[in-house]
């Protein structure tokens, strides 16, 4: 009798309660349990078809062009390094948005880990896509511009990322002050759950910095902790009008 009752309750409600507590424990268990290394996450992609991706784009000395990326063993260790400082090698599973995804090495780890992800990129690097679907990743094809919210993406999320950000125009005119980066947090806070955080990461700026005094203390005023070329709100943004801040 215990075995037909396991059997039927996999078919009502309650099974698929369980079966999602258990599915969310295991993978709890993996993070806490699996030695979290390079190598061992490098063994579980598919050697074959990644190899087939590198023949086709790899460039000798590539620089700062994307073919760079397919240097996995360097960006596996690099993006192993950002799960581990947002602390997604340990705890519960949750859900994670990395905009501007590339060639989704971040993303991988992290659902190699058991947490539910989902990229957002444009569509002009052939080698990104096809990326993705080696690793088995979502993507969601969008350009990240000036005052444009996101796109449905189907839900919240517990951590917002950006690592590496192009999308503030960093090395040209329209770099974007404070204007741009309060609507791109105001919105970035819809997608958010109660405590849902963010992480960016900027690039240097053609003067070399990463931000002027003026947008630091915009991102601090609204919450956030700055590391350099970092800026980590481990909760959502502050609104602009709780902080007494203007945006003119």
């Amino acid at each position: 009798m215990r075995f037909f009752e396991k059997l039927r309750k996999l078919t009502d409600r309650r099974g698929a309660r369980s079966a999602k507590q258990h599915i969310g424990r295991v993978l709890l268990m993996r993070r806490l349990v699996f030695r979290v290394d390079s190598e061992r996450i490098i063994a579980s992609i598919d050697r074959e078809k990644f190899e087939a991706i590198r023949d086709r784009y790899a460039v000798e000395n590539p620089g700062k062009a994307w073919p760079k990326y397919l240097e996995i063993e360097k960006w596996i260790t690099v993006n192993l390094q950002r799960v581990r400082r947002l602390e997604l090698d340990w705890g519960r599973r949750k859900r994670v948005l990395d905009v501007g995804s590339g060639a989704g090495y971040f993303l991988y780890i992290c659902k190699w880990l058991g947490h539910d992800v989902v990229g957002l990129d444009i569509d002009e690097v052939p080698m990104y896509p096809e990326m993705a679907r080696v690793l088995g990743l979502k993507r969601v094809v969008f350009r990240i511009e000036p005052f444009v919210p996101l796109p449905d993406l189907g839900g919240r999320f517990d951590l917002i990322t950006a690592f590496m950000i192009c999308f503030n125009d960093h090395t040209g005119e329209n770099l974007w002050g404070v204007r741009e980066w309060d609507f791109f947090l105001d919105d970035v806070s819809r997608h958010l759950t109660p405590r849902g955080a963010v992480c960016l990461e900027l690039n240097p700026q053609l003067d070399g910095e990463f931000m002027s005094a003026e947008l630091e203390q915009f991102f601090v005023n609204r919450g956030a902790m700055i590391e350099r070329h970092r800026v980590t709100f481990t909760g959502p943004p502050r609104p602009a009008a709780l902080n007494g801040s203007t945006v003119g």
